[in-house]
């Protein structure tokens, strides 16, 4: 008896990575496994900057309230170290949105902290 393989359901994989890899350089492309590689690769890419991404707007938060807290003179960690003191519970990314859209409000956060 012939070997039955199911041609469809694989033929049908190789398509569907093909496309998800349509718009890759050279190779990368149309070779199947050029582009299963490729593809494999750019997934370990995503999970990896998914959690770069927090890191960096992480740091993006703290360099926004650095520079709006040394404009009321008091440098980033006397800012947050008067606010754990003074007991007030924000987070860097609404403290980071104050600073920028409403300079008001984060310097009354400020004389409270202070």
């Amino acid at each position: 008896m012939p070997r039955s393989v199911n041609h469809v359901a694989s033929r049908a994989k190789r398509k569907r990575i093909l496309k998800l890899t349509r718009g890759y350089y050279g190779a990368r492309k149309n070779v199947w496994t050029v582009a299963k590689n490729t593809w494999e690769k750019g997934l370990t890419y995503a999970f990896r900057d998914r959690r770069n991404k927090k890191r960096n707007f992480r740091a993006l938060w703290i360099q926004r309230i650095n520079a709006a807290a040394r404009l009321e003179g008091m440098s980033y960690s006397q800012l947050m170290g008067s606010l754990h003191k003074a007991g007030i519970e924000i987070n860097r990314k609404v403290l980071a949105d104050l600073a920028v859209n409403n300079p008001q409000a984060f310097k009354a956060i400020v004389e409270k902290a202070k």
